[in-house]
């Protein structure tokens, strides 16, 4: 039986420290699903459909990684995926509390689900999407954050807006 595990998040964008999180997860599982939460709550600078083609575009070279969206309760999707597990990146003690919170409530939920914590690559440790876009707004080099296509979906965006 394949052990799947789903990484889940808004992705907007995805950075190396996604990528990182990703491929290191398939040192454990056999397939990953890369689940792009939809997230009205927050206001995603690309829509779900380019960042699904981002993140594609970025793991293009890599088997055993599917991308799809979801839009449901995260342990309904894994459960209705056949996943065996919801790997998170954890950076710092700041991130520990708000994921601690969601895997409890997650195995309240759905005890034959385990969230599996991963700590980033030193070089990712401080890498977040919303930096990576502060950067990018202010005209900054993420060449080193994020795969090139989405260094160039950036450009794309904040030249327009200039």
């Amino acid at each position: 039986m394949k052990r799947l595990a789903i990484c889940p998040g808004t992705f907007d964008p995805i950075t190396n420290g996604h990528i990182d999180i990703v491929l290191r997860s398939l040192r454990i599982f056999d397939e990953i699903i890369v689940a792009v939460a939809k997230n009205p709550r927050k206001r995603p600078l690309f829509s779900l459909e380019k960042r699904i083609e981002l993140i594609k575009e970025s793991l293009k070279d890599t088997d055993n990684i599917i991308i799809e969206p979801f839009d449901s309760l995260l342990v309904d999707y894994v459960s209705s995926r056949k996943g065996i597990a919801i790997v998170r990146g954890l950076r710092a003690v700041s991130d520990f509390e708000y994921e601690l919170q969601m895997a409890l409530l997650n195995r309240k939920l759905a005890p034959h689900i385990e969230t599996v914590f991963m700590m980033p690559s030193e070089e990712y440790s401080f890498l977040s999407s919303t930096m990576v876009k502060e950067i990018a707004a202010y005209g900054g080099s993420v060449q080193e954050l994020v795969p090139p296509p989405v260094e160039k979906a950036l450009k794309e965006v904040f030249q327009k807006e200039s």
